[in-house]
């Protein structure tokens, strides 16, 4: 056993003795240890019933014959850090939590590990060590919150930011916010679309890393509790057979996770996330095989805040197993790879089967023809960028219009709330990259108050800062290179005639080539908005957002 090394021979008497004093049995130790990851905490509401997953997982552990050690991992809320100072930790605490995971797992040579992620940058920084760490491992999430019906419709987090929209124009008064914000998130879990958190829930158990119903099943429902039981007791099997991490995380693996996040319709952020992870595991992801995968994948779900649905009615509509089914109709899924159940691909989704064609449609019968995610490019974007095509209205797929030019999300959140944009604005909001911002701000505020002023359909965002899950409209994150660099997008002026064409992937000021050279030869770079503690050196050390935003190995 890897463990061997901490516990076993004379020589490790003192390590036992360390044991010991923490309650260990001479039965315990012997058997095979195994790290239990618990995310829990009193911040995140994803989180703050983890501890309940962590003892079911336990539990299946020991039934299992192994020996269970907790330890814990941090994780920033994204709903409550948005819009402030917090935002600019959110990305760049993934970093932070695989390297945690990563000393931790190694100095303890533990023979397997069990992830307990929920929320967004958690899940992708857990399963980018669990690959850099490569013993046996598992993930087990927390489970979705649910959405409740208030007045005939169904609520959500982005609700409540879209509703701040909507009381700033009076179009409902602060009795009707009030009435949305104790109501929209009704309890434990990711919240409740297919915001970023959900998407990379329902993306493990596409990967091999987690189990059929990992990213669906209800944070609030027993049978959640059953599923953190079989995962302690999977672990042990996989620790049994040897199968790790790099035995599952192929380059197969990471093509049928794009296939699956175009059909869902997945938050932008997934392509943030899917090549840091690929990454970690050798294998290469970039914006053209992204591209590639989406040209050829039906878009087969709209969930929120792309349609009407929530995680809860994709859970009860055959949950992610039955949009796999359905992409195999087509042979667009990889069906012979290992998973953490033991079983291939294939035998894991046998006998999936969707149970509501309106919340998954038929691969026949699409809400079109290709996938939920986009990657455009053009002369302020020569490197990429990336849209959820899937939340865009039909309106907003060709729009041309005069970009209103803001060096912070703050100041173009204050424009927005003045009513200082109008119909047919362009808002490029710069110098919000991961080294610009840096880490990278999440921007819900602007693209929320926009929707809820009822301007989605008329007003696009560009910026190479990111934006939420939970963001709908005609929002373009991503820009690379990011203005902080030099980047094209750092040359457009106020005015300028920025020219969108989602359809055929296509993104550009209607400039020359010399006028934009011309322009980014007179620029010169602003001072760094930190420069002391994380992320001062996450600012140094931070690739661009088309290769993943993950940290240079060349220091």
């Amino acid at each position: 056993m890897r463990s061997d090394v901490v516990k076993k021979g004379i020589e490790r008497a003192p390590h036992r003795s360390l044991f010991k004093a923490m309650g260990y049995t001479d039965e315990e130790i012997r058997r095979p240890l195994i790290g239990v990851v618990n995310s829990k905490s009193e911040i995140v509401p994803g989180h703050i019933h983890l501890d309940q997953i962590a003892e079911a997982v336990k539990a299946g552990i020991r039934m299992a014959g192994g020996t269970p050690v907790e330890f814990g991992a941090i994780g920033v809320c994204d709903g409550i850090a948005m819009g402030h100072m917090g935002m600019k930790y959110s990305l760049a605490t993934r970093e932070l939590i695989a390297d945690s995971c990563e000393a931790m797992g190694l100095a303890h040579s533990f023979d397997g590990m069990v992830f307990i992620p929920n929320c967004d940058k958690i899940v992708p920084g857990m399963l980018m060590a669990a690959a850099r760490i490569n013993v046996p491992a598992i993930v087990i999430s927390g489970g979705p919150m649910l959405s409740l019906n208030k007045n005939g419709k169904q609520l959500n987090l982005n609700s409540v930011f879209e509703a701040v929209g909507s009381f700033k124009v009076g179009t409902i008064n602060e009795e009707e916010l009030c009435d949305i914000e104790n109501s929209a998130c009704p309890g434990c879990g990711s919240c409740s679309g297919m915001f970023t958190a959900n998407s990379m829930n329902c993306l493990t158990e596409v990967l091999g890393m987690g189990l059929t119903g990992n990213g669906t099943i209800p944070a609030v429902y027993a049978e959640r509790i059953r599923l953190a039981k079989t995962a302690g007791m999977k672990i042990m099997e996989l620790v049994e057979k040897d199968i790790k991490p790099s035995d599952i995380l192929t380059p197969k693996a990471f093509e049928n996770a794009l296939a699956v996040d175009m059909a869902l319709g997945c938050s932008t952020n997934s392509v943030l996330h899917l090549p840091a992870i690929a990454n970690e595991a050798g294998v290469e992801i970039n914006l053209d095989i992204i591209n590639e995968i989406s040209n050829k994948v039906p878009n087969l779900c709209k969930l929120a805040p792309s349609g009407p649905y929530h995680i809860q009615d994709l859970y009860a509509a055959g949950g992610v197993q039955a949009v796999m089914k359905e992409l195999t109709k087509k042979n667009l899924l990889n069906l012979d790879l290992i998973t953490v159940t033991g079983k291939t691909v294939g035998e894991n989704i046998e006998k999936a089967k969707i149970l509501d064609n309106e919340v998954i449609k038929d691969i026949d019968n699409p809400h079109s023809a290709t996938g939920g995610i986009a990657v455009l490019r053009g002369n302020i974007v020569p490197d990429g960028a990336v849209v959820k095509r899937a939340g865009v209205a039909k309106e907003m797929l060709v729009h041309k219009g005069p970009a209103r030019v803001f060096d912070s999300e703050d100041a173009a959140i204050e424009a927005i709330y003045n009513g200082k944009i109008v119909k047919g604005d362009v808002v490029i909001i710069r110098y919000e990259g991961p080294k610009g911002g840096p880490g990278m701000r999440e921007m819900l505020g602007p693209t929320s108050a926009i929707a809820g002023m009822g301007l989605d359909k008329d007003v696009a965002l560009i910026t190479d800062g990111r934006f939420s899950g939970a963001t709908r409209g005609a929002s373009i994150g991503h820009a690379s290179p990011e203005a902080m660099e030099g980047g094209p997008i750092a040359a457009v002026r106020e005015g300028d005639i920025i020219s969108i064409d989602i359809t055929n992937g296509k993104l550009n000021v209607e400039l020359s080539d010399e006028e934009i050279a011309k322009r980014l030869k007179e620029w010169t770079a602003p001072a760094p908005k930190i420069t002391k503690g994380y992320l001062g050196r996450y600012s140094k050390l931070v690739s661009s957002a088309s290769t993943g935003a993950v940290l240079s190995k060349n220091v």
